[in-house]
Order: structure tokens, then C-alpha cells, then sequence
């Protein structure tokens, strides 16, 4: 269980990893310190592990800058739920372990506790006492979240075989 961020629609990956920072990609704890910086005030410093971005349309849309979706996960945000997301930040979610679906985010609000099964597509806002669905990931995506990411689950596998 984790406390909702509600984030308006068409958050880009610079607003989650700003441009201005991106010389600090080969020290990724210092660029996590940077996580939304200009957008969400003190974000690093409130954001707990196990909390949840709650977006609205369009989700990471922008740069295909593949270390938005890692320095969240590296400031303990455990899933992002959204009404829909840009592909690529979608898949690089999903490549790092950073489970993402995609719902009506209308009936969440900032602060809300909810609990989200990925797996089951189930949101239960504890807040509001009201559940909502996810749209069910693939089979082979929801493998490569339980082993942790694409690189751990290749690791384990030995390919991206589905069975």
C-alpha cells in the first residue's frame, strides 16, 4: 500500500529527469536527487517507498530519456497508474521493473492510500473505500516485472522466451 502523487496530463519524461541534470546520468543516486525538481516541490524529500504516481493522459511523453522511469523507481516509487502512457516510457518501465497500467484516474486524488495488484488489474483507493480496474499486462510483461526487469529476467531465462 502507498500514498498517491497526482500528476496532471502529459507529464514528460523532463519534467521527471530535467534536461539541466542530464550530465549526472553516470551517477544515477545523485540524478534520483534531482527527481522532478522544478516540478514538484521537495518532491525527494516527501516521496516515501511504496508510494504511487497517479498520472492523467499521455504519461511520459517526450524524450525517450530512459532514466525517468529508473530514478523513480530509485526514489521508492513502486508503480504508476495513468489513463494512458507514451510508449517508449511505457516499455522502458517495464524493462526496469517499474510495474505501469493503465486506468481512469479520475476518482484518485493526491494523497489518496491505495493498494494495486498489477497483476490482477485491481486498484483499491482505501482512501475513498472504491476500486478501480487496471487493463491487464501481457503475460511475458508481468514475467519480466516479477524478475525484477528485463536485464535479471534475460539473466534467468536466458531469452525472452514467452513459456
Amino acid at each position: 500500500m502507498g500514498r498517491a502523487w497526482k500528476l496532471g496530463d502529459n507529464i514528460s519524461t523532463d519534467h521527471i529527469a530535467p534536461g539541466r541534470f542530464s550530465h549526472l546520468r553516470s551517477d544515477l543516486p545523485e540524478f534520483a536527487k534531482h527527481c522532478f525538481d522544478g516540478t514538484i516541490d521537495g518532491f525527494v524529500e516527501k516521496v516515501q517507498e511504496g508510494d504511487y504516481l497517479v498520472g492523467g493522459a499521455n504519461f511520459g511523453q517526450g524524450s525517450s530519456r530512459e532514466h525517468a522511469p529508473l530514478i523513480l523507481k530509485m526514489n521508492g516509487i513502486t508503480g504508476i497508474l495513468a489513463k494512458d502512457f507514451a510508449r517508449i516510457f511505457f516499455r522502458n518501465a517495464i524493462n526496469i521493473g517499474l510495474p505501469v497500467g493503465a486506468c481512469d484516474t479520475d476518482q484518485i486524488d493526491d494523497g489518496d492510500d491505495l493498494e494495486v495488484d498489477f497483476e490482477a488489474g485491481k486498484v483499491v483507493n482505501k482512501t475513498k473505500g472504491i476500486e478501480l480496474t487496471v487493463s491487464p499486462l501481457p503475460p511475458q510483461m508481468l514475467r519480466i516485472l516479477a524478475d525484477g526487469g528485463l536485464v535479471e529476467h534475460i539473466k534467468k531465462h536466458g531469452d525472452l522466451k514467452i513459456a
